[in-house]
């Protein structure tokens, strides 16, 4: 009975550790966000500064295995080819630990990434540290960057649209964010929950 109680512990903690919510408040809506470098799935680092003509990045974090990214895979090829001619493209970056879900390797995201056809950027963040910095929590996650001068600054955090089930959302918060900052104004919601699978920590 004891070995099982303890047997018991170990796998809430396991559970804990695995989808504990980071515990910084993360970038802010008008925080400048700092540069990184992240390996790519076809072996290349990107960073922001990669796009000296960029107006500003749709950030997503999102993964291989989650129901509800892997539901917003079209929506966010469909996000890229809109708006990266206008200057706004998708980086995506994968922030789940592939020791707690081995769907999650890089390998997987390789392959995840040529099945979908992926027209942006899909990146390894394998120790958290960039999913820490934002602060996010769930796949999909997204974060609106619009650049000034030579700083990226935080206009928006949230979900993509507002509907996570039937991919007929009436809302798409991402898009009218990009049509405020194109017309010289505010994002309005600048901040929205985030639906999605919590993301998965390494286990301490």
């Amino acid at each position: 009975m004891k070995a099982m109680n303890v047997l018991g512990v170990a796998l809430v903690g396991l559970m804990i550790s695995a989808s504990a919510p980071v515990s910084s408040p993360g970038y802010q809506i008008g925080d400048v966000v700092e540069d990184f470098r992240l390996k790519n799935v076809d072996g290349n680092h990107v960073s922001l500064t990669d796009y000296p003509d960029a107006k500003g990045f749709i950030v997503i974090f999102t993964c291989n295995t989650c129901p509800v990214a892997k539901g917003y895979e079209d929506r966010i090829i469909a996000l890229d080819r809109q708006y990266k001619s206008q200057g706004y493209p998708v980086i995506a970056i994968n922030p789940n630990d592939a020791g707690v879900d081995p769907g999650e390797s890089y390998e997987q995201m390789q392959q995840r990434a040529t099945d979908k056809g992926f027209t942006f950027p899909y990146l390894l963040d394998p120790d958290h540290t960039i999913t820490k910095k934002f602060a996010a929590t769930h796949t999909p996650h997204t974060f609106l960057l619009q650049k000034d001068g030579d700083d990226h600054v935080l206009r928006y955090i949230g979900a993509i649209d507002n509907d996570s089930r039937s991919g007929n959302p009436d809302t798409k918060f991402v898009e009218d964010a990009i049509a405020a900052l194109q017309q010289g104004k505010e994002p309005d919601p600048a901040t929205t929950k985030a639906v999605g699978c919590a993301v998965k920590w390494k286990s301490t």
